[in-house]
């Protein structure tokens, strides 16, 4: 009886065969044995088209007979490998070839299952081929360059536990764009952390590091901080509106209440009318907001001038602070004064600038009321008419971001 070969070429010798070449034929099979355990071979697929590797009965030159293949040669189109049917083996093989096209392993016939080398893709696979008789599969095991993590390629990683991972300046979105942008700070102690939520409770985001620590958002140029399409209010500098109607006479040295008709069914004015003649005084409180930093304020004057005088007008103001059982018989603080000139124009609208800090007298804190003097100082100034007081703009600033 003749000799016989396996599927991938190994001679199954008959007995009593081959009389006297036994030794040979066995050597021969103990090569062939090494070389589909461990050989290598390089292959040039240069070109396009169909290339089938092969099985050589009884020899080392079967292209489908090596543990390890490297694909070489330039491509100029796509490339496809077959493998014999009935091979089952497994190969570790690397796509060397130069220039971007697809390269496909696959069974000489039949619709079995194939492996494929994108593009871009000049790496490794591992593949099994499974040797059905009539619909062989070629498939890759899940290591190789698309498979792996590695330090030049683009992977997704589904379901990884990255723990302290170090990033460099940006994050990206999957088109490649700018979602976030990160700076070091040499010796940082201060971070951001972020917490998920139970339900019905928000995330939070904190800031941690040291005992009192800010978070800053900074928009920029003339961007406003936002929550949904509403700005988030910053504490800082606020402003109070009082007009002339909530304001009252001082009994001592008061300005004139009037209403003032400009023309019929056009703005009236409530005005206070301060004589050029003597100092006139109007006074007025407010119980600031909690969020008030109990510092200095700075004021603007709205008036109108009664006359078509251009001299300066000097307007003064002055405060005090007074708390739970504090007594409301308590001098107020330093005035400080504002010049305007006159426009030139009766019933002309007039915006004096800000003026500098005014210190609030007594000790200015939480719920509180603070009582105001305002006056116009006519014995310093050159306005020679009534001067209309309209209101005053207050200039405060807050630390807080709500009064709660």
């Amino acid at each position: 009886m003749a000799s016989t070969f396996t599927d991938l070429g190994i001679e199954l010798m008959a007995t009593g065969e081959n009389a006297g070449t036994w030794g040979t034929k066995t050597n021969a099979n103990l090569s062939l044995v090494e070389q589909l355990t461990g050989g290598y071979l390089s292959l040039a697929v240069a070109g396009s088209g169909t290339t089938a590797l092969s099985i050589a009965d009884g020899a080392l030159t079967g292209t489908a007979q090596h543990r390890v293949i490297e694909l070489t040669g330039a491509l100029t189109g796509s490339r496809i490998l077959t493998f014999p049917l009935l091979t089952e083996n497994f190969y570790f093989i690397k796509n060397s070839t130069t220039n971007a096209e697809t390269l496909q392993l696959k069974a000489v016939s039949g619709s079995g299952a194939t492996v494929t080398w994108a593009t871009d893709n000049k790496g490794w696979k591992l593949i099994y081929v499974d040797g059905v008789a009539t619909n062989t599969g070629v498939y890759e095991a899940a290591i190789g360059e698309a498979n792996e993590v590695t330090l030049t390629g683009t992977q997704t990683l589904t379901n990884k536990t990255l723990t302290a991972p170090k990033i460099g300046t940006s994050i990206l979105d999957t088109n490649g764009n700018e979602l976030l942008l990160l700076t070091a700070t040499g010796s940082a102690v201060n971070e951001l952390t972020l917490a998920n939520a139970s339900t019905g409770n928000g995330p939070i985001l904190s800031a941690t590091g040291e005992t009192n620590v800010d978070i800053n958002l900074n928009p920029k140029g003339t961007g406003v901080l936002k929550s949904a399409t509403a700005a988030v209010k910053i504490a800082g500098k606020e402003t109070m509106w009082i007009p002339a109607s909530a304001m009252y006479a001082t009994t001592t040295n008061p300005a004139e209440a009037a209403q003032v008709e400009t023309t019929a069914l056009r703005p009236d004015m409530k005005v206070f009318d301060f004589a050029a003649a003597a100092d006139d005084f109007v006074q007025f409180s407010v119980a600031f907001p909690k969020s008030w930093n109990e510092g200095t304020i700075t004021y603007q004057t709205f008036w109108t001038p009664s006359t078509t005088n251009t001299g300066n007008c000097i307007w003064g103001l002055q405060g005090v602070s007074v708390g739970d059982g504090d007594t409301i018989d308590v001098a107020f603080g330093t005035a400080i004064t504002v010049t305007d000139a006159g426009i030139g124009t009766v019933e002309d609208q007039q915006v004096t600038a800000e003026s500098s800090a005014v210190t609030i007298a007594g000790s200015p804190a939480v719920d509180q009321q603070t009582y105001f003097n305002f006056f116009r100082d006519a014995s310093a100034d050159s306005f020679t008419g009534v001067a209309r007081l309209l209101g005053i703009k207050i200039f405060f600033t807050t630390d807080a971001a709500n009064d709660a």
